[in-house]
């Protein structure tokens, strides 16, 4: 059952359909004249593999149904947004489900946020293992604003500087904080290799600093690769709005993800066979979500791979900083300057990303940068980061916070050793649980095996079990498929957004689930071994009927 709206715009309509008993799915479809027929029964067709299939208007951008009902939750809006759609106001970016704000990933923050854990006022809630968020040394930074009353209070030399930040800065941004910045990237790299301040962009996160690569190095329709599995933000952030495409190198767990010359050819023959241009590959270093850092062979491997296809390179470095034990992290500048590469073309090819969201925890304050030794790059993308400045007052403060190097070391090592402790506690409780993981060694997170746990090796099957451990054991973790994994049954698990008493809980109740899960195949397999037992009983038993009443006839 359904119905359906028709909006008449020239020779073109628009379709709404409800459809489901319970009007869970919504659905948009456009017939144009003579046709909208023959469209239809090809929108159709397609649906046998596309899930929810819908246009708006004359566009062809897609949506999902759970986006439509949200759209559609209140009459006003659905009459404001059929108001506007007729009249054209509204670009396809509104409804362009390319963002990916309906991935499995984000709607894990959406039921915690509906059910937020609180020790006191919320204990049966949802516990967010969703997020990764530090906050495991906020203590650090709290203790140095403390004792540098200057920085804090937006001073120099006891005066107020308020009105001089509060006014336009050049967008370049401030020489200071600039040459803080890279003096902390040398500093976290052990100075195995030095950066010039002319050569960083400053961006409203590591976010936008990834999107204003991507304009800057890439068309729309152009393509770049990315190892499996990878942070399912990268969905939103290079493609949404770029209409740059994204073409997985699948790597597996037999050699514990990494990325093989195999597995990067066959992407991109892959993106060839689309008729997609690939202008690079970009890697997260150290994994997110692995939790490891790549090897200098896997390094290696790429700027060979680069070099051949003439591409370019990013390497997201944004977890640089939480590397807590052996081996440590080799940044790709380190393989390019130990190959004596700076002279060659590729040096211009190879680009940075980096945050103090993850290795100091201030993803509040927005603070990214690009590094490229290519000045048109620089040049360029320092226009685009007009569009999301980092305040002025946050650069001021960081300045003075990272240009105290006894805080800096004093920051790394505490910090290091405390996110190493936290992590030590997550593998121990998920080994409780009979739960094993990829051994780690950097990041915020854990990538937990739990193939063992589903029903069947599908993906099907690990929704699943996501769904379970969401609204029956609230935990909020994200399935690794919403990080593109190749293989069902991989979870992320962060640590580091939650204090060990959280940890310790959110592992018992995980416990107590896979303790649930054995108690109920133990009930099913004697169930079965018992109908087994009964079903030879009753044949042995007819067997022998049957040879009875033969003997009795044979006599």
């Amino acid at each position: 059952m359904g119905f359906e709206y028709n909006f008449k715009r020239g020779d073109s309509a628009l379709i709404f359909v409800e459809s489901g008993e319970n009007k869970e799915t919504w659905e948009f479809k456009r017939v144009k004249g003579e046709s909208g027929r023959q469209w239809l029964d090809e929108l159709r067709q397609e649906r046998e593999h596309m899930d929810h299939i819908c246009t708006l208007s004359a566009w062809t951008s897609w949506v999902t149904g759970a986006v439509l009902q949200r759209l559609l939750s209140t009459h006003s809006l659905y009459q404001r947004l059929k108001r506007k759609l007729i009249m054209g106001l509204l670009s396809r970016k509104v409804t362009c489900n390319s963002h990916g704000q309906d991935s499995s990933y984000f709607l894990g923050w959406q039921e915690y946020e509906k059910n937020p854990y609180h020790e006191v006022n919320n204990p049966q809630g949802i516990i967010q293992m969703g997020l990764a968020e530090n906050q495991l040394s906020f203590d650090l930074p709290e203790s140095w604003l403390a004792k540098n009353a200057d920085a804090a209070g937006f001073k120099r030399d006891g005066q107020s500087i308020l009105k001089e930040l509060a006014l336009f800065q050049d967008y370049h941004g401030l020489p200071a904080f600039k040459k803080a910045l890279v003096d902390f990237m040398a500093e976290i790299r052990g100075n195995k290799v030095t950066f010039d301040p002319n050569h960083i962009v400053l961006t409203a996160g590591a976010t936008s600093a990834n999107e204003t690569l991507m304009f800057c190095l890439a068309e729309q329709g152009d393509a770049f690769l990315l190892p499996t599995p990878y942070y399912p933000g990268f969905d939103r952030d290079l493609k949404w709005r770029t209409g740059v495409e994204i073409v997985p190198i699948q790597c597996t767990s037999s050699n514990r993800f990494q990325i093989t010359a195999p597995a990067l050819e066959e992407a991109y023959q892959q993106a060839q066979r689309k008729n997609l241009r690939v202008k690079g590959v970009l890697v997260t270093n150290p994994s997110n979500p692995l939790g490891t850092t790549m090897r200098r062979d896997e390094l290696d491997l790429l700027i060979n791979f680069i070099t051949d296809k003439e591409i370019h390179l990013i390497s997201d470095e944004i977890y640089s900083g939480t590397v807590f034990s052996s081996p440590g992290f080799v940044s790709i500048m380190e393989v390019l300057k130990d190959r004596s590469l700076e002279q060659t073309p590729v040096w211009e090819r190879v680009h940075i990303v980096y945050s103090l969201s993850k290795d100091l925890g201030l993803p509040g304050f927005r603070v990214g940068a690009i590094y490229s030794n290519d000045p048109i790059v620089v040049a360029a993308a320092t226009k685009m980061s007009s569009f999301g400045l980092v305040s002025s007052q946050t650069q001021y403060l960081l300045s003075a916070m990272l240009s105290d190097k006894k805080f800096t070391k004093e920051y790394m090592a505490k910090n290091h050793k405390r996110l190493q402790k936290q992590q030590s506690k997550l593998v121990s409780g998920l080994e409780k649980a009979g739960i094993g993981c990829l051994e780690s060694n950097a990041g915020l997170f854990c990538w937990v095996d739990m193939r063992h746990l589903l029903s069947s090796n599908t993906f099907e099957a690990e929704m699943e079990l996501w769904k379970r451990i969401v609204y029956d054991v609230k935990l909020n973790i994200s399935p690794g498929s919403s990080c593109h994994c190749s293989e069902p049954g991989w979870f992320r698990v962060c640590f580091s957004n939650i204090s060990e008493d959280t940890l310790k809980l959110a592992m018992q109740r995980l416990k107590s689930f896979v303790d649930s899960i054995a108690i109920n195949d133990q009930s099913h397999q004697e169930l079965k071994n018992s109908r087994k037992k009964f079903r030879t009983k009753w044949v042995f038993r007819l067997s022998f009927q049957s040879f009875h009443d033969r003997e009795q006839d044979e006599r």
